[in-house]
């Protein structure tokens, strides 16, 4: 796999850790940087809410893959159902549709933690 583009998110429904290689294609896995998703506040109307829920759902997975580019094989793990509606919107969005994705399930981690278990998948 080397010379690859390989990423691994860590998410749920509030919070993703990206990480990637040092440079691109080659050298060290190491984190690229965290995004944040604070939810919807309180709204009167149902509706409102669940597409404001929706928006800031987007906004969210745009801020992880910022830090992916060209994606060959990314692995996603984490909490919940994040990482299915993650996968989906990657399959929609053309820069990402060809990227081989894998997921699994795992409690939070710390960053370190999650490097090595990137650096095991992809090695």
């Amino acid at each position: 796999m080397s010379g690859k583009k390989q990423f691994g998110v860590w998410m749920d429904s509030h919070h993703a850790t990206v990480v990637g290689r040092e440079d691109v294609t080659e050298g060290k896995f190491i984190v690229l940087g965290h995004a944040t998703n604070e939810g919807a506040e309180g709204n009167s109307s149902e509706n409102a809410a669940n597409n404001h829920e929706i928006t800031l759902r987007q906004k969210f997975f745009k801020e992880i893959t910022a830090f992916m580019q060209n994606v060959d094989a990314i692995h996603i793990t984490g909490t919940g159902d994040a990482q299915e509606q993650f996968i989906k919107y990657l399959s929609e969005t053309p820069q990402y549709k060809n990227a081989v994705a894998k997921e699994s399930t795992s409690n939070k981690m710390s960053d370190e933690k999650f490097v090595e278990m990137i650096e095991a998948n992809f090695n």
